[in-house]
């Protein structure tokens, strides 16, 4: 077990659609190798064989409506696994986390999405994670259309979130943004409609902050 000084971090990238999470999270994992700090890249749905099964199974366009209590259900059945296998392991061996997606993208999803409950979420949160909530959100904020427009242009008819109608994108951003209102410290909001340079200058000074945080806490600083 790493002992506080050398805990690990988890970083998460979030936002809706066509923000540019696949590119940036490259970009966040080229800057902590150039800093030499140890890490792991994931992604939610996924991270290990059998949540990367219930990925595909959450995904995949399908005639039968899917409710949204077994849709939230599955995503934490995902995260359990995941959890257990992957992430906890490497933050106790002092790793960097950096994950494409994690439990705030069901609280935009399912609950501002879908309309699940708040109270829903938070519980199974507690159950499946225990204390683990990420050091970092980077929400990749971008307007719904030109979201939208970019992810369409990549990849088609796209799975079955992507083939939602414009009205769910908008509570889910909505959702994303009253969470980063409401902290903060946690969040870090960076404006993902800009050309690739801007939203990267952005994104690696709110990423130096934080490794200089975490040498900080190292050298008792």
């Amino acid at each position: 077990m790493a002992s506080p000084a050398t805990r690990g971090r988890l970083i998460t990238l979030e936002g809706i659609e066509g923000v540019g999470k696949s590119t940036n999270l490259r970009f966040i994992a080229d800057r902590l190798a150039a800093a030499g700090i140890p890490f792991i890249t994931t992604r939610e749905p996924g991270g290990t064989p059998l949540a990367e099964e219930i990925r595909a199974l959450l995904l995949a366009p399908r005639d039968e409506a899917v409710s949204r209590q077994a849709e939230l259900l599955l995503m934490f059945a995902a995260r359990a696994q995941h959890v257990t296998n992957v992430i906890a392991p490497a933050l106790a061996r002092g790793e960097w986390v950096l994950c494409d997606r994690f439990t705030d993208a069901t609280y935009a999803y399912q609950g501002g999405g879908r309309g699940v409950p708040q109270a829903s979420i938070a519980w199974l949160e507690d159950y499946v994670q225990d204390a683990l909530r990420p050091d970092r959100v980077f929400l990749l904020d971008v307007d719904v259309a030109t979201g939208l427009a970019r992810a369409r242009a990549r990849s088609g008819a796209g799975d079955r979130f992507e083939r939602e109608r414009v009205e769910f994108f908008e509570r889910v951003r909505a959702a994303y943004l009253a969470r980063a209102r409401a902290d903060g410290r946690r969040y870090c909001v960076i404006d993902a409609g800009g050309d690739l340079p801007a939203v990267q200058r952005d994104l690696g000074v709110a990423l130096d902050a934080l490794i200089a945080e975490a040498r900080r806490e190292v050298s008792g600083g």
